[in-house]
């Protein structure tokens, strides 16, 4: 009968290797659209009887900047803010703010009138307006035992 010399660390470092295959055949590259993102903008989302409503911050944003789209019941938000470049007689001491592509999805309930979404950019807050549609009340029948 032979010996074999098991070895824990030589098992970790295939088990390694394999995860690490994995996650590298499931993770697209990085320039797909719309699957990574520089940075994300904060959001607010709230609900009335009428819509919901959706405010990102997009500070010194112009309309041109951000695209929003519907497809499939996801609604899109998109934009980039470019950094500004050091030129000559300007120089930049901190900068904290994130710079790049951006890119928020959201799942839209089934009760958004998709046609009728509305966006607007103001005083640095986009605001996508999502109507609901008239959802039909449930109606009580009444059944009669014989």
């Amino acid at each position: 009968m032979n010996l074999i010399k098991w070895s824990p660390f030589g098992e970790l470092e295939d088990i390694q290797n394999r995860l690490n295959r994995f996650v590298t055949d499931a993770v697209p590259a990085r320039n797909d659209v719309g699957f990574f993102a520089d940075w994300t903008p904060p959001v607010d989302i709230q609900e009335t009887d009428k819509e919901y409503l959706i405010k990102a911050e997009l500070p010194e944003f112009k309309k041109e900047d951000v695209k929003v789209e519907v497809v499939e019941s996801v609604l899109t938000i998109e934009g980039e803010r470019k950094q500004e470049k050091e030129e000559k007689g300007k120089k930049f001491y901190k900068i904290e703010r994130s710079y790049g592509k951006f890119v928020r999805q959201f799942a839209l309930p089934p009760e958004v009138e998709a046609t009728k979404i509305e966006a607007e950019v103001k005083d640095g807050i986009l605001s996508v307006h999502l109507p609901k549609t008239a959802v039909a009340k449930p109606k009580a029948i009444e059944v009669k035992v014989a």
